[in-house]
């Protein structure tokens, strides 16, 4: 919670967050984690899908489990829950007022699909030019794919991530595997949130809003990084390689008499300190280790002979020597020891938002740290359409006659 001394940065900016799933949550609710009024819209009676992708469930205060998913709970914090039948002229009608009232509006309906309800970018700037419009789909709304609808997963393979993911061809266990949760989601959001504040900044000088086009597939080709470049400067298309790394050597995960660690050596003067520690001290001497580059083109005669060392210790030994020796080192933890680990402990990653009759809601905090601004965890994920009558009264200053008026004909 801020203290009294603290701001919420965003305090005062209203999103209207049309988007479901995950990447459009995991921007609404970035914004909403900096103080934005985030008021999510949701279908009457369903709600966003992922509210069915359970279990896990939420307990009630019983501890018996509700029909709160965690998949759910994990993207819609510093919410309101608003349902609106986009289907009918009356909910369309709805929803353009919310949006001449809003500042920004998320959306990841498929390309074109907003435009039969007047919802489009277009109609509503024309009702309000501040508006700030971002739309995200799997493939951008222009070019050949634009129609198509696009996943997670099927980006992550169609987008490279899953061609540099999994174990060398020819080894036990080969072949390609994506990554253990819905990054390319995650990241889409991220970029979401970059461009929102930058056409928030944008409008500042200008006083108009904008439409920002997000595609999951040009995220996931952008974050592939070093990789990419490698390839548009060398020409050489990577491969996989489990753990390892395709420019650094040692940087890579190595048994032990327990489990296994992952060391990352990142100069020559960490893998001299890497020997000693070791007791193979030579091994920096050595022509073929003595420099990184040497060191990945001998990459499978050094990995043999750090793998027959590694195996006499266990995890935690190994750990112990490496950091007293400086060598960047560590366990690989199932998610119960990563959230008991004294340091995520200490900085506070895991939070409760309390919620009347349920459970504490336990969620992942926001990973921003700011000196000044505040990171709020006002509001815990909403039920569907719990803050229909609020929302429709703050922001469209409606009368209980009208809302009920527009419940009664399953408006809203």
């Amino acid at each position: 919670m801020p203290t009294s001394s603290q701001q919420s940065a965003l305090a005062g900016l209203r999103v209207l967050d049309l988007s479901r799933v995950l990447a459009g949550p995991w921007a609404s609710q970035l914004l909403g984690d900096l103080g934005a009024d985030v008021v999510k819209v949701e279908r009457p009676g369903a709600g966003d899908d992922t509210r069915a992708w359970g279990p896990p469930w939420l307990p009630d205060g019983k501890g018996e489990p509700t029909d709160e998913s965690a998949y759910f709970l994990s993207a819609n914090r510093n919410k309101r829950s608003i349902t609106i039948d986009l289907s009918k002229p009356e909910g369309q009608q709805l929803v353009k007022q919310l949006a001449a009232n809003a500042d920004i509006l998320i959306e990841n309906f498929k390309v074109g699909g907003l435009q039969q309800y007047g919802l489009d970018y277009n109609s509503l700037a024309a009702l309000n030019p501040r508006l700030i419009y971002c739309s995200i789909t799997g493939f951008g709304q222009t070019g050949p794919y634009a129609a198509r609808p696009g996943y997670d997963f099927l980006i992550q393979g169609m987008g490279g991530l899953m061609s540099l993911t999994g174990r060398p061809d020819g080894t036990e266990g080969d072949g390609p595997l994506k990554v253990g949760v819905a990054l390319t989601d995650v990241m889409t959001g991220l970029y979401a949130s970059v461009g929102v504040l930058a056409a928030l900044t944008n409008r500042e000088k200008t006083g108009s809003g904008q439409h920002i086009d997000l595609a999951l597939l040009d995220v996931q080709i952008a974050a592939l990084a070093n990789q990419a470049s490698n390839y548009l400067v060398g020409g050489v298309v990577p491969r996989r390689m489990g753990n390892a790394h395709p420019s650094i050597v040692p940087y890579q995960d190595f048994p032990t008499s327990d489990g296994y660690m992952i060391v990352a050596v990142g100069n020559d003067g960490q893998f001299s300190s890497f020997c000693n520690a070791l007791g193979q001290r030579e091994w920096a001497l050595d022509e073929r280790f003595a420099t990184n580059p040497q060191r990945v083109t001998h990459r499978a005669e050094l990995i043999a002979l750090i793998r027959s060392v590694t195996a006499t210790r266990t995890t935690d030994e190994w750990v112990d020597a490496m950091k007293a020796a400086g060598v960047p080192c560590g366990p690989i933890n199932s998610l119960d020891k990563v959230f008991a680990d004294p340091q995520v402990q200490a900085r506070g990653v895991r939070v409760e938002i309390s919620r009347p009759g349920m459970a504490a809601v336990p969620l992942v905090a926001n990973p921003i740290r700011m000196s000044v601004s505040s990171i709020d965890y006002q509001r815990p994920p909403p039920a569907l359409g719990e803050h229909t009558m609020e929302v429709l009264t703050n922001w469209l200053a409606m009368s209980e006659a009208d809302i009920a008026d527009l419940r009664m004909r399953k408006i809203v």
